[in-house]
């Protein structure tokens, strides 16, 4: 593998150089309220978010190379935001020419999980923050890496960080907002393609590549659909055909410029009757009902008491099921509302005042055991005096072939 450069290569761009993408003063806030004095950021989002939206093309999909990682490394002390400084692989000093880092103080030399580990805690030696505590991310430190930076860095304390910098990330700028917002629509716009090009003897397997097709030639990056006909509740694809007659849930995630757009619609195959009508509207009912007085200082247990006085009308109740949580980079980012949430996590804004910024998944299944499984999930940006739904179309049913 080489890494040629020649006089036919781009001049190189230094326009972003010293113009962090993110609110570095809040991250320094959220630092010293954890008590931390320098961060070793490894995950790909944090470093994503870190770095403006960057992510190395050669290692987006997979991390494995021969017999060590990829593994990144942003370093950061706190602050100092202009003498931050990453360790990459070589092949990204083609992303370097190409002007994606702000960073100056870059090593594009390692190959190995261990190399980019010690490269990084030379990097903060010569930053002066080998001292005191030092955040990592726990979950995303390979075990061989963290022994590099133990041997490395003797006069550290390394201490988890993931908490600090999930909640940077909870307050969404106006780039990040249209982002999500376009990312909704356009995981919507997909669904809909597919109830129209589609219907009756059509197997899962077909609808979940349509999908992925779909969403793709809208410039995303597929990485999942979870799918229901009918009551059979099992929602992985498989040989499943779609009967007239039977609802059809495409509940799926498309990642547009590292944010994720997950929402949910529902299709049947046939002129819906009354009772799916009145079905359908009791879902919509609840998740209008969680949008009720939506707005930067509402606690986030209003969502939930708004969504089970819904929950009190419907027929239905008895087999339904409400669910909100944080959306961004991360699905289940911050803020964390859900005591009882998959995955489990403590729900730190359950009783906070939501901020402007924050966005929030709120979602509504019924498992209805004679008519199928429906399902709405919506995306929903909270704004100062109110808030915004994102692809906030295609809630009715969609028939199949229109």
């Amino acid at each position: 593998m080489s890494f040629a450069f020649s006089e036919g290569n781009p001049v190189e761009d230094t326009s972003k150089y010293g113009h962090p993408p993110f609110d570095t003063e809040r991250l320094d806030r959220l630092m010293e309220e954890a008590g931390l004095d320098a961060l070793l950021v490894t995950s790909k989002h944090s470093i994503q978010y870190l770095l403006g939206g960057y992510r190395f093309f050669f290692y987006d999909y997979m991390d494995a190379h021969g017999l060590s990682r990829y593994l990144p490394f942003f370093v950061y002390v706190k602050g100092r935001p202009l003498d931050s400084g990453y360790v990459g692989a070589p092949m990204e000093r083609y992303e370097k020419q190409l002007g994606s880092f702000w960073v100056t103080n870059l090593d594009l030399t390692k190959q190995t999980s261990t190399g980019y580990a010690g490269a990084a805690a030379e990097l903060l030696k010569r930053l002066g923050g080998d001292a005191g505590r030092v955040g990592i991310e726990v979950g995303f430190m390979p075990i061989d890496a963290f022994r590099v930076l133990e041997a490395q860095l003797p006069g550290v304390e390394l201490a988890d960080a993931t908490y600090t910098l999930e909640v940077l990330r909870a307050l969404k700028s106006p780039r990040e907002l249209a982002i999500l917002k376009e990312a909704s629509e356009k995981v919507v716009d997909s669904m809909l393609a597919v109830f129209a090009k589609f219907g009756p003897g059509t197997s899962k397997l077909t609808l979940f590549d349509a999908l992925r097709q779909e969403e793709t030639a809208r410039g995303m990056k597929f990485e999942y659909a979870l799918t229901n006909i009918g009551t059979a509740f099992n929602r992985a694809p498989y040989d499943k055909t779609w009967e007239e007659g039977e609802t059809l849930a495409l509940d799926s995630g498309g990642n547009y410029q590292g944010y994720i757009g997950d929402v949910c619609r529902m299709g049947y195959a046939g002129e819906p009757d009354q009772e799916l009508v009145d079905l359908l509207g009791q879902v919509e009912l609840v998740q209008q009902s969680a949008r009720k007085n939506l707005r930067a200082g509402t606690v986030g247990a209003e969502i939930f008491e708004n969504a089970n006085a819904a929950l009190g009308e419907c027929s239905a109740s008895d087999q339904m099921f409400f669910a909100a949580h944080g959306m961004g980079i991360v699905s289940h980012e911050a803020p964390w509302l859900m005591p009882d949430a998959f995955p489990r996590y403590t729900p730190r804004h359950r009783d906070q005042p939501l901020e402007a910024g924050m966005v929030i998944s709120i979602e509504t299944e019924l498992h209805h055991t004679g008519r199928g499984f429906i399902k709405l999930e919506d995306t929903v940006a909270i704004t100062p005096d109110g808030c915004e739904g994102f692809g906030d179309h295609g809630h009715g049913w969609n028939i199949a072939g229109r």
